[in-house]
């Protein structure tokens, strides 16, 4: 049976995500113009089908995938970490648990379920009655700040101990994906709170999911590299369990058959 490898390097694949997020940000500017523009909300489902501010669409699918790729990867790395007795492959074990968990909230938005309790902690957000949130509109922040700050502080020494270029790409993703799902979240609870639904709001958002999903882009080709760089050769070895050792069988039998008959000429 033929043996079939799939190979690539790094840089290509960064390329072709890379080329995906700009054309899905694209659409959605797209979708943006004809939306406040022009007052079409649908045009055959196309605006909300890439709209990077509606769940359960194209972009919502691509995140989803950015996440479970990048699970893979630190699956990998955690997995020869382990055979190999390196310390860290707790680490890696657990940022593959992490960004698994990412996915399933970037499918399931179970973030979003805390904002409604912050905001009563912080005193609500009605307009009305002066009780404005401002940079904490969207309160899940608040617990999302701190996490964060925590899984810092965790992953301090296993970052000081990567590679040079493997540390430099992660906090480069790192930065780009908080920077994205944190810092950009603060200005637009401001902007959604002082200016609703506006113009200036979802170019805003266009550019939070777009350095979002860069960071995973980003930590996609570290992984990538990272692995390129430290492992000599990976493969993935199918069998058929049984089927495999019949066939092994048969040909020792055929080649123990061929000699017999030579040796009777």
């Amino acid at each position: 049976m033929p043996a079939y490898r799939l190979s690539g390097s790094s840089r290509s694949v960064a390329y072709v995500l890379g080329t995906i997020i700009v054309c899905l940000l694209c659409a959605h500017a797209t979708g943006l113009v004809m939306r406040l523009g022009f007052d079409h909300d649908s045009v055959y489902g196309l605006v909300p089908l890439f709209d990077v501010n509606v769940e359960g669409n194209i972009p919502t699918f691509f995140s989803v995938c950015l996440g479970l790729c990048s699970s893979a990867l630190l699956a990998v790395i955690a997995l020869d970490a382990k055979n190999r007795g390196d310390r860290d492959a707790i680490y890696w074990t657990v940022l593959a648990a992490g960004f698994l968990f990412l996915s399933y909230d970037e499918c399931f938005q179970v973030h979003e379920r805390m904002t409604g309790p912050m905001r009563a902690m912080l005193g609500g957000s009605d307009p009305e009655n002066g009780a404005r949130l401002g940079l904490m509109y969207y309160s899940w922040v608040v617990p999302g700040l701190i996490g964060a700050f925590i899984v810092s502080l965790f992953f301090l020494r296993f970052m000081l101990r990567l590679p040079v270029a493997t540390r430099r790409r992660m906090l480069l993703a790192a930065c780009l994906f908080l920077g994205g799902c944190l810092g950009m979240e603060l200005i637009n609870g401001s902007v959604m709170e002082s200016h609703g639904d506006s113009l200036l709001y979802n170019v805003l958002v266009m550019v939070e999911e777009g350095l979002e999903m860069t960071g995973m882009a980003t930590l996609i080709y570290a992984m990538t590299s990272h692995i390129a760089a430290s492992c000599d050769r990976l493969e993935v070895n199918l069998h058929a369990g049984k089927t495999a050792t019949v066939r092994a069988n048969l040909d020792r039998r055929s080649a123990t058959d061929a000699a017999s008959r030579s040796m009777t000429m």
